[in-house]
């Protein structure tokens, strides 16, 4: 019982810090929600007996890739964004399709609950285990991850390097002194 209930306080941060990292203006602030995420989503591996899952949870997402993330923050100068109404296709399209979507995720839930329980521990979980299924099942998958975070990052600095970002600031801060 006391598992369902630190497995349940867990995924309330989760989903609380998931909350926070939207609602967030300033993009520093959305990164260290991230973490938050990031950290608790560590923990429910533990509690589910993934201790390699969760120590790399740990080490790569709330490490690595989160100083990746703040690293690309400051490379682009980013502020406090601005707040816009939203667009009309958007409101259009995506408030149906998210109700859609969570009724559909509820059906799952509740049609499925009670079928195909898996003991704690049942899963791979070894480092050598996992680590086959990284580099030999799943290596296609796991490539293709990384040569997206390369994109990303190049994107990042092309955007931070771009010669019209410059022009447009200088051009502004002449408008103000003339």
């Amino acid at each position: 019982m006391l598992h369902l209930i630190v497995f349940s306080v867990f995924g309330l941060v989760c989903v609380a810090g998931a909350v926070n990292l939207l609602v967030q203006r300033h993009p520093i602030n959305s990164a260290l929600s991230l973490v938050v995420v990031m950290g608790s989503l560590a923990v429910e591996y533990l509690l589910l007996g993934a201790e390699f899952v969760a120590a790399v949870q740990v080490i790569v997402y709330a490490g690595a890739i989160m100083v990746l993330f703040v690293f690309v923050i400051m490379l682009l100068n980013a502020g406090e964004e601005e707040r816009t109404k939203g667009s009309r296709v958007a409101m259009l399209f995506g408030i149906p399709g998210m109700l859609i979507g969570s009724v559909l995720v509820a059906w799952v839930l509740l049609e499925h609950s009670g079928t195909g329980n898996v003991a704690v521990g049942a899963l791979p979980g070894p480092p050598k285990v996992i680590g086959w299924l990284l580099f030999h099942d799943f290596l296609l998958p796991f490539e293709v991850t990384s040569v997206l975070v390369l994109i990303a990052i190049m994107g990042a600095v092309v955007l931070a390097s771009h010669p019209g970002s410059a022009q447009q600031g200088s051009t502004q801060q002449d408008k103000r002194e003339g």
